[in-house]
């Protein structure tokens, strides 16, 4: 039994990933700033129950000081924003169609929650930033939302081997989840994760920080960046939230100084990241 993955088999299989689904093709053919444009896009929204019904969710969540219950997409959408709105929208699209029928040991409901969290996580960040070196708002959901998103490729390549490699994630906490993929795989999340994104057609600036991720200093990663170092920042201050990735977890005065942001602040960064745990966790539980 072949027990690992390689990158270059994962690349021979790439015809076997399934396509764009339809659904996110158009959402992300949409320009938002315009009033037709996000007609269009609730429009589209309004025919996926399910994306439907995860929007509507997350307006309801702490996360966005909702004082009365929130019921249908406008009012959704008034609360979120169209840009969250349609990077959620997307994101859960792409998700679901990588999604595994039969229940394995990578726990979805968990890998959201870690997804929202960091891209949360990632937010907070860029409103610390320097403006000239702030992302975009809709690459930093994008980004983060779907950081993760190889694990799903490895589950749908190889379920069993995912559930081994899931398995020992949970059991052995002190291995980096670097050192297992290294030790199953032969190659990484990341790097499959960066398949997809190719081959789904998805910007070069996320494939970049989908790959590189926990590698923010490799030279390759430098057409990702400041993205690249803050979803690694991002998976370093909450590691044990959400779906089980063990993280070196060393922060210094230099990650922070290498996004603008001040040292100085690290404390209150780490005070917002727990209250977005504890609010995502409260949102993705009801």
């Amino acid at each position: 039994m072949n027990v690992s993955l390689t990158l270059r088999q994962a690349l021979e299989r790439i015809g076997s990933l399934p396509p764009i689904p339809l659904v996110a093709q158009r959402i992300l053919s949409l320009k938002i700033n315009t009033d037709e444009g996000e007609r269009a896009l609730l429009q589209l929204i309004e025919r996926d129950p399910p994306i439907l019904a995860k929007v509507i969710g997350l307006a309801n969540s702490p996360l966005f000081g909702t004082s009365r219950k929130i019921l249908n997409l406008h009012d959704a959408a008034a609360i979120l924003g169209s840009k969250r709105v349609k990077m959620v929208a997307l994101s859960f699209a792409m998700m679901a169609a990588m999604a595994r029928k039969s229940a394995g040991h990578l726990d979805m409901h968990k890998l959201w929650q870690h997804s929202l969290s960091v891209a949360l996580t990632m937010d907070t960040l860029a409103h610390l930033m320097p403006s000239a070196r702030r992302p975009a708002d809709e690459e930093i959901y994008l980004a983060g939302l779907l950081h993760d998103i190889g694990f799903m490729v490895l589950d749908y390549l190889d379920p069993d081997l995912s559930d081994r490699f899931h398995a020992r994630l949970a059991t052995e906490p002190g291995c980096t989840v670097e050192q297992i993929e290294t030790e199953m795989l032969e190659t990484s999340h990341g790097e499959l994760g960066a398949i997809l994104a190719r081959h789904w057609n998805l910007p070069e600036s996320v494939a970049v920080v989908l790959q590189y991720h926990h590698t923010p200093d490799d030279p390759r990663a430098t057409g990702g960046q400041p993205l690249v170092g803050m979803a690694c920042m991002a998976e370093k201050l909450l590691p044990t939230f959400g779906i089980v990735e063990p993280v070196m977890q060393n922060i210094d005065d230099s990650n922070w100084q290498a996004l603008g942001i001040d040292p100085a602040r690290a404390e209150e960064v780490r005070g917002r990241v727990l209250e977005h745990m504890q609010e995502v966790a409260a949102a993705t539980n009801t």
